[in-house]
C-alpha cells in the first residue's frame, strides 16, 4: 500500500487570461499573450500565432469515466480554480494523496514556438514573476520550474539567477532547439556552468519545440498525433548531444532530466548510447572521455526522468536506475492520473518493493528540488 504522502515531479499550472496583459514588459504588451474566444472555445494568441486552448485544465479525469467528451478546446470558465489559485491547488492535490508538487506552466509550453527571442524572453519573465507569487503560498510544498530562453545565453544565466533568488527550484529549457544550436554546441557553456553553480536542476519538457521562425506552429486542432506518440524522439536527441559531447563530464553536478516523455525508451536509448561510443568508427570531432567512463555511467548520475502512468518502463526500472525515476501527476491536464493517482500507481507498481516504491513516488523528487519529506 501507498500509505505515504506523495510528491509529484510534474505538475501545472493554467495561466489566467490576465497573465501577461497584466505582467508583461510594456515595450512587448501588445505582442504579448492574449486571449481571444472562438466558436469551439478560448484560445491563447500571441503575436499573431495561435497557442494552446484552455482544456488542459477543463477536462481532468474525464478519460477515466467519459473519454468520448475530451475535445480540444474549452472556455477559461470551465478551468478548475485548482489550476489557477493556490489554496484550491493544495487542497485538490492533498485529496489525490500529493502532498508536494513540481510545477510546470500550461500555455508557457508553447510559447517556446515564438521565434523573436525578446519577445520570448519578455514573456518568459513575466510568467516567472507570476509563479512566484503562486509558489509563496506555500514555499515547503511548491516548487516553480522557471522558463528560461537558452538560446540567448546570457539572458538565460541572468534569468536562472534572478528566479533562483527569488525561490524557483529550477528551469525549463526547449527539448528541441534549432538544428544549429543543438545542445553539443559550445554556446551554451555558460549556462550549464550557472545551472551548476545555483544547484538548478534543468527541464526538458514535452511541447516545448523551437521551430524555424519560418515554420508555423501547430495548435490542438492540427496537431498531428503520430509525432505525440513519438514526443520521446526529441528529448532522446537533446539528452544524447549533452551525454556524448561531455557536458555531464565538464560539469559533474549538472542535472538535466526529460519531463512527461515516459520512461520505456530509457534502456534501449542507454544501448545505442554505448555502442554508438565504444563499437562505431570514430570521427575525428567527437569527445571522448577520460579513463573508461561510459556514456551510460553520466546518464545515471546526471539524468532524471520524471513520467506518469509508463508500467512498461517501471518493469526495466533496474536498467533505468530507480534513482533516476520521478512519478509525476501531470494535474489538471486531461492526461492526468488525477484523480486517481493512488490506484493507478498500485497498479503500475505492482510487486515493486516499498522502499523503490517510496524512492519513485517521493523521496527522488524531494532529493533533487530540495523538499523536507513529509511525516
Amino acid at each position: 500500500m501507498l500509505d505515504w504522502k506523495l510528491i509529484s515531479s510534474d505538475s501545472h499550472i493554467v495561466e489566467p487570461p490576465n497573465l501577461w496583459t497584466d505582467r508583461m514588459d510594456r515595450r512587448f504588451r501588445d505582442r504579448g499573450p492574449r486571449v481571444i474566444s472562438e466558436p469551439d472555445g478560448d484560445w491563447w494568441m500571441i503575436d499573431g500565432t495561435r497557442g494552446n486552448s484552455f482544456q488542459g485544465g477543463a477536462q481532468v479525469g474525464k478519460r477515466f469515466e467519459r473519454p468520448e467528451e475530451l475535445r480540444p478546446a474549452a472556455r477559461f470558465s470551465e478551468v478548475r480554480p485548482g489550476a489557477y489559485q493556490p489554496a484550491e491547488f493544495m487542497r485538490e492535490n492533498e485529496e489525490d494523496g500529493v502532498w508536494g508538487s513540481v510545477i510546470y506552466p500550461t500555455a508557457g509550453l508553447q510559447l517556446y514556438r515564438v521565434p523573436d527571442l525578446e519577445l520570448l524572453s519578455a514573456c518568459f519573465r513575466a510568467y516567472n514573476d507570476w509563479l512566484v507569487d503562486f509558489c509563496r503560498a506555500a514555499p515547503e510544498r511548491l516548487r516553480g520550474i522557471a522558463l528560461i530562453n537558452v538560446e540567448d545565453v546570457d539572458e538565460a544565466v541572468g534569468e536562472l539567477a534572478r528566479v533562483r533568488k527569488l525561490g524557483l527550484a529550477g528551469g525549463m529549457i526547449t527539448v528541441a532547439p534549432p538544428e544549429e544550436r543543438s545542445y553539443d554546441h559550445a554556446m551554451y557553456e555558460p549556462f550549464w556552468a550557472a545551472a551548476q553553480d545555483l544547484d538548478a536542476p534543468i527541464s526538458l519538457h514535452i511541447d516545448t519545440n523551437r521551430p524555424a521562425p519560418h515554420v508555423v506552429a501547430e495548435s490542438n486542432r492540427t496537431s498531428r498525433a503520430a509525432l505525440l506518440a513519438n514526443a520521446d524522439y526529441w528529448v532522446r536527441v537533446a539528452l544524447g548531444h549533452l551525454i556524448l559531447e561531455g557536458v555531464f563530464e565538464r560539469h559533474p553536478r549538472l542535472r538535466v532530466g526529460s519531463a512527461e516523455h515516459e520512461i520505456a525508451w530509457a534502456p534501449y536509448f542507454l544501448d545505442r548510447l554505448d555502442y554508438t561510443y565504444t563499437q562505431r568508427a570514430r570521427r575525428a570531432h567527437w569527445h571522448r572521455y577520460q579513463g573508461d567512463a561510459l556514456p551510460s555511467d553520466f546518464f545515471h548520475r546526471n539524468v532524471f526522468l520524471s513520467f506518469q502512468e509508463d508500467a512498461m518502463g517501471i518493469r526495466d526500472r533496474a536498467l533505468i536506475g530507480v534513482g533516476l525515476l520521478l512519478w509525476g501527476s501531470d494535474y489538471p491536464h486531461t492526461e492526468s492520473t488525477f484523480p486517481r493517482s493512488r490506484i493507478i500507481l498500485e497498479r503500475i507498481l505492482d510487486g515493486v518493493p516499498p522502499e523503490e516504491r517510496r524512492q519513485i513516488t517521493r523521496s527522488n523528487v524531494a532529493q533533487l528540488y530540495g523538499f523536507a519529506e513529509p511525516s
